[in-house]
């Protein structure tokens, strides 16, 4: 299990888009990771006051800061920065609302060189939320000591 220090140390993201509260499991083709949701989060203020339901967009970067802790986990890729590169097959299929704790699992389908596929699924409770298949590319930072 990671708490969120340890995901601090992976992933470049802060609030308010770390998008991720603790890692379950993790293994070197799989991992479990959850995101709290509150009715505190920002983006609820917009999205929509009267009916709050956590944007498509944001489960879609949920899951692949989730699916993001399987490749920042590697030794050899440790401070690493990957970018998002593709959405395949996304389909939500359930609300995602304040009081869920939205589940994500993610799944190593290939990885070539410097770019990859994860399978992903968002679930609350038993339900499936989301799912999609996301590719990524590991890239050198673009600021700081690791600049290109």
């Amino acid at each position: 299990m990671l708490d969120i220090y340890r995901i601090f140390g992976s992933l470049p993201h802060r609030y308010p888009f770390l998008l991720v509260d603790r890692i379950t499991e993790i293994t070197e083709e799989r991992v479990v990771g959850y995101k709290n949701v509150t009715i505190n989060e920002p983006f609820f203020q917009g999205h929509f006051p009267s009916e709050p339901v956590m944007p498509g967009v944001l489960i879609l970067e949920a899951m692949g800061q989730v699916g993001g802790m399987l490749i920042a986990q590697r030794p050899e890729l440790k401070g690493a920065i990957f970018y998002l590169t593709s959405v395949e097959k996304a389909k939500f299929r359930k609300p995602v609302v304040p009081g869920d704790q939205l589940v994500t699992e993610a799944t190593l389908e290939k990885m070539r060189g410097r770019v990859g596929k994860v399978r992903t699924v968002a679930r609350v409770g038993k339900d499936v939320a989301a799912e999609a298949i996301l590719g990524f590319v590991i890239a050198s930072r673009l600021t700081g000591e690791d600049a290109l």
